[in-house]
């Protein structure tokens, strides 16, 4: 009684029609992949080429600051390894990529 069969409308359509609305489809993929890319991506990679130019060019007596905040001057740099100078004869070696930060020596403290 209130069954009625049911048809496609898909029968007259025009050929072709299946690759527009493809593309309709696949159109905000692609445009949020783009700002993405240019809002999250691309600005971590510069920072990564950044930290690793700053850590490859770490020198003795710079003022190296790492991840766990420790502060101190380096000593001695390995092609690994930095040796930082924490306190008056207290020396550890720290793996290069943890420096978060290098002050290059001669560079005074802002309030000195």
């Amino acid at each position: 009684m209130f069954e009625s069969p049911a048809f496609a409308a898909t029968s007259g359509a025009a050929p072709g029609g299946g690759a527009a609305a493809f593309m309709v489809q696949i159109f905000p993929l692609i445009l949020i992949f783009i700002i993405f890319y240019f809002l999250l991506i691309r600005p971590q990679q510069r920072r990564v080429k950044q930290h690793q130019q700053m850590v490859s060019e770490v020198k003795p007596r710079d003022t190296a600051i790492t991840n766990g905040g420790l502060i101190g001057k380096v000593t001695k740099v390995d092609e690994h390894e930095v040796e930082i100078e924490i306190a008056q004869g207290v020396r550890v070696r720290v793996v290069k990529s943890m420096l978060s930060d290098i002050r290059p020596h001669g560079t005074k403290p802002a309030n000195d």
